[in-house]
């Protein structure tokens, strides 16, 4: 049952820009046809559904995902691990859905949004990804999806022609991901054993999930609640979708970031089972270093490409796109640190309650920020907060694993990485500052960038760059 980290990592890294990426491909073209208004009324409705999905599932994704990983060496218990959370997650998801339908009822001028949307929710219930991550077996996920994606784009470049086409658009969408989580029950039956009701103790696993649905739903008040915030204080769909397109480009960038934590997850997970806790440093000084090597280059990269990257990918009317990409920036450092602290440590060693802690410390310092941030900054405001109230949730998860890792050595080990990243920023803000705003312009900066980070690595004789070099000679 032991998957290479490697193989597995570039395996969910897939899927997660896949996810991500295929939207993004369309951005350009319905940023243009829907405009920031049809755009900011999808992300708030949308914004508004995840509540109830989240509220369905209750934890249960998380929960499901660890509860596998620990059993992943027994089929039968692993199996009927699988049936009892599957079975309590619809159960709940169907309540919610029935709540969301009593919500959508109320409203007049986005009703029919919300009832399309309502598949979503439907959607969430044949959701098993947490089954396969919980095994490491994160092929599957990849595979599967993948075509069902790719149908989605099509349709919305087939179907989605002006304005007027939101709800076309809004269908794309979620018929998208309810085909693609139908699908991934085919591998089911050869996975799993069957299993009787007698069998099945589907109650023990409501409290354990709970508590942690706790860190996920104040996760979500700063992820979900600032696009609500922004469209009920502002009452503007403009500005919601000011702050989505930055979101979409920060959250690519991100996901190659964390997809590392939702591989070490069940990993660490195991190996705490076996109480082999130097197993666990040791991955733990690896993934700290990977986040200081990637996620810096990227912050100041897409702080230095924002300029010219904005108006030619997403139209006229966008550019306040570009100071919000610039603000949000720092969520790749804040979040990559803090999914290494809580997403791979604290929660597979079952310190719930401290990753409990830091999150609620940051939804709060969040929630506060924007009540007052956004009136008076509108988007600006949001993604201040954010950015805020993440360094709140690292500062805090840096406090509760100080006895455990040497966090101030690793900080201090890497903050040459900084001074990379600021040197190739400069140079590609020089270059684009004598450059047209175009898409070959932008492709240059990238590529200037990544040379120049990289090569600075290089001079710096980097020790990362001779782990690199062992790894593609040990490959050969």
């Amino acid at each position: 049952m032991q998957k290479s980290i490697v193989k597995n990592y570039l395996y969910n890294v897939s899927y997660q820009i896949l996810v991500l990426i295929l939207p993004l491909i369309t951005t350009p073209y319905v940023s243009r046809v829907l405009e920031p208004e049809g755009v900011g009324a999808f992300t708030y409705t949308n914004s508004i559904t995840q509540y109830f999905i989240l509220l369905g599932a209750i934890g249960l994704n998380l929960y499901g995902q660890r509860e596998v990983a620990y059993k992943q060496a027994d089929r039968q218990q692993y199996s009927k691990t699988f049936y009892e959370v599957a079975i309590l997650k619809a159960v709940t998801l169907i309540i919610s859905l029935g709540l969301f339908f009593l919500m959508a009822n109320g409203y007049t001028k986005y009703r029919l949004i919300f009832f399309i949307q309502a598949i979503e929710i439907v959607a969430a219930i044949f959701d098993i990804s947490w089954f396969f991550q919980g095994l490491e077996d994160f092929k599957k996920i990849v595979i599967r999806n993948f075509i069902v994606k790719i149908v989605g784009v099509l349709c919305i470049f087939i179907f989605v022609k002006s304005q007027s086409d939101l709800y076309l658009y809004v269908f794309c969408h979620s018929m998208t991901i309810i085909l693609g989580n139908i699908s991934m029950w085919i591998y089911v039956p050869k996975l799993v054993e069957k299993m009787s009701w007698k069998q099945l103790n589907i109650k023990r696993h409501l409290k354990p999930a709970l508590i942690l649905f706790i860190p996920q739903i104040s996760t979500s008040l700063y992820t979900l609640l600032d696009k609500t915030m922004i469209g009920l204080l502002t009452n503007s769909d403009a500005e919601v979708a000011f702050y989505e397109q930055s979101q979409k480009i920060i959250k690519i960038a991100l996901m190659i970031i964390t997809s590392l934590g939702t591989v070490m997850m069940p990993r660490i997970a195991h190996i705490f089972e076996t109480e082999n806790k130097e197993k666990i440093n040791q991955y733990m000084e690896v993934t700290f270093r990977f986040v200081f090597i990637l996620s810096l280059p990227m912050m100041f990269g897409l702080i230095g490409i924002s300029d010219n990257f904005v108006p030619w990918f997403f139209g006229k009317g966008y550019d306040k796109v570009v100071n919000n990409m610039r603000f949000i920036a720092p969520i790749l450092f804040l979040i990559g640190l803090s999914n290494v602290m809580g997403m791979q440590f604290l929660l597979p060693t079952k310190r719930q309650k401290e990753f409990t802690t830091s999150v609620v410390v940051g939804a709060t310092i969040n929630v506060i920020l924007n009540l007052f941030l956004v009136r008076v900054f509108l988007s600006y405001g949001a993604a201040i907060s954010t950015v805020i109230a993440e360094l709140g949730v690292t500062a805090v998860q840096c406090y509760f694993v100080r006895n455990d890792f040497n966090i101030k050595h690793m900080l201090i080990g890497n903050i040459r990485y900084i001074i990379y990243g600021v040197v190739m920023m400069i140079l590609i803000m020089l270059m684009g500052s004598v450059m047209e705003a175009t898409a070959i312009t932008t492709m240059l900066q990238i590529v200037v960038g990544g040379i120049v980070y990289i090569g600075l690595l290089i001079i710096t004789k980097d020790d990362s760059i001779d782990m690199v070099k062992k790894k593609i000679r040990k490959n050969k």
